[in-house]
């Protein structure tokens, strides 16, 4: 560690474990930013060509893609049904919904981070996750 360098306020890690509310991925107006090798998997899975799967699910915003939301602000592939709310697309999900909460505007404070627990009722449970990590998802995470 650097002489100067702050301590991070989650240097001892954080507790999450997704509780599969979907709440994540509905009900708030934003962006889930997808890479072409993320359109390229996500159309594979969804047995559509790259055209296809782009007129049906992508929007471009400003120079960058994003998957589309509904006019209630869910996510295209959440599904909801009898037994509850799922991703249509899981196991091929973007790299930014696999890294949540671990996003860089949720821990520019604890604040930013314990507000979500409002939304997220994974937020301070289950799993604990070391700062290394964090620091991991963080970096792989567009948010």
């Amino acid at each position: 560690m650097k002489i100067f360098e702050k301590e991070k306020w989650y240097a001892a890690g954080l507790h999450f474990e997704c509780a599969q509310c979907g709440n994540c991925c509905s009900g708030v107006p934003g962006y889930v930013w997808v890479t072409d090798e993320e359109i390229h998997a996500m159309a594979d899975f969804l047995k559509l060509s790259i055209k296809q799967f782009s007129e049906k699910y992508l929007r471009r915003v400003h120079h960058k893609i994003s998957l589309i939301e509904l006019p209630d602000y869910d996510c295209v592939f959440l599904q909801r049904t009898a037994q509850g709310v799922q991703c249509r697309i899981y196991s091929v999900r973007p790299q930014q919904c696999r890294t949540w909460p671990f996003w860089k505007m949720n821990l520019t404070g604890s604040s930013s981070f314990l507000n979500n627990t409002q939304r997220c009722p994974g937020i301070n449970r289950g799993q604990h996750f070391t700062l290394e990590e964090i620091e991991e998802r963080v970096k792989k995470s567009p948010c």
